[in-house]
Parts: structure tokens; sequence; C-alpha cells
């Protein structure tokens, strides 16, 4: 790989990053000479990153200026329904094709992660990695590169569902319930519990939504 591939690689993957950790939140504008200076990348790189995240929406513009995406309630209801179908077939897979390591990966994954109750941005960043996990024990690339632009245009939404009361512990159920259908090679359940997991993770949010109305 080139010099300017690396570049453009790194920066479009460090600017993706700030999105999805919320250094940089919906509505707010990206300046390409202040992005080189934070990332310490020339401005190339960075104006074919910033090119690249407009194409797949996670940048839109405002007058001359590109600002982070945000999502209005139609979109946020498509992703779901797109992303509840997508994650529930990743499951179905993992129960067919996942290698016994792949789902001892898993298991201590839950376990690990009832540590970080109570620490939502934590625990947020481990439910993205174990879903990640279940993506790969799909075996399957394609469904795997569509899931990941699922999770980018996630990183779109200001909050997470994960910070509602009590949530925390709900989810981290559903994940062991999800690993149990995985390891008993249930496809058909392993699909149902993570489309029901979506749901809910939906339903929450939505609740999230209406009390930030209120």
């Amino acid at each position: 790989m080139s010099q300017s591939r690396s570049n453009q690689k790194d920066a479009y993957a460090l600017i993706l990053e700030a999105i999805d950790s919320g250094i940089y939140k919906p509505g707010d504008r990206l300046v390409e000479s202040d992005l080189a200076e934070r990332f310490g990348v020339s401005r190339t790189p960075i104006r074919e990153a910033l090119q690249r995240l407009e194409t797949q929406s996670l940048l839109e513009r405002d007058g001359r200026s590109l600002i982070v995406a945000s999502l209005d309630h139609n979109q946020m209801a498509e992703l779901y329904v797109v992303r509840r179908e997508l994650e529930g077939l990743a499951a179905q897979l993992a129960a067919r094709h996942a290698t016994e390591e792949e789902i001892k990966v898993l298991k201590e994954m839950v376990e690990s992660d009832d540590k970080l109750i109570g620490d939502p941005a934590a625990l947020s960043k481990a439910n993205r990695r174990f879903h990640e996990q279940i993506h790969l024990a799909s075996h399957n690339r394609y469904l795997v590169q569509q899931l990941d632009l699922v999770h980018r245009t996630m990183a779109l939404m200001a909050t997470t569902s994960l910070a509602a009361e009590g949530r925390s512990e709900i989810a981290q159920s559903e994940h062991k319930g999800i690993v149990d259908a995985i390891s008993r090679r249930d496809e058909a359940a392993a699909g149902e519990a993570l489309k029901e997991h979506i749901s809910i993770a939906f339903m929450t949010r939505l609740k999230q939504d209406a009390s930030g109305r209120g």
C-alpha cells in the first residue's frame, strides 16, 4: 500500500473513531485544518477521508461546511429495521459456522462485560465488540461488510440505549441468551434472540427520545 493510501486510511479511521466515541457529535462542523492539526495528518488525506464519509452519509453539507450527520425519527426506524434483520441472520449463521474457540470467546466477553454495568460509555464500546464478534463468527464476509456500515451509521446517534435505567443489566442477560443459543447450534433460537434484543434496544431508544422531547 502506498504512503498516500495508508494516510488516507488512517485519516478516515481517526475521524470515524472520533465520531464513534462522541468527540464529534451530530451537528458538529468538521474543518480540514483543525482535523489535520488534531490528528497530525496532512490536509490531503483529511480531505479525501471527509469526502468518503460524506459519500457514506456520515457527514452532510451545511452550506459550504461539512457537519456530522444526524438521523431523524424515520431514518432511525429504517436503520433499526435493517439492523434487526441483518443481526438476526448473523446470529443464525454463527450458530451454524462458529468454531468452538469463537463461542468460547463470546462467552468470555459476556462474562467480562458484566463488570462494566453502571458505566454506559464503556459498556457501549464492549457491546459493539460483542456484536462484531458475532458478525465475524457468521463467516460471511458480505454480511460483515453490510453490518459494518450499519454500525458506523449507529455512531450518528448522540446517546446509547444502554444509558437508560436498568437497560445494561437486561442487555447483558439478552447477550447471554444469544450466546447460549449459538453454543447449542440452535440457529432459529439464536436469530430470534438477537432480533428481539435489537427490538428492545430500539424501543428503549424511542422512550429516551420521547423523554427528551418532554
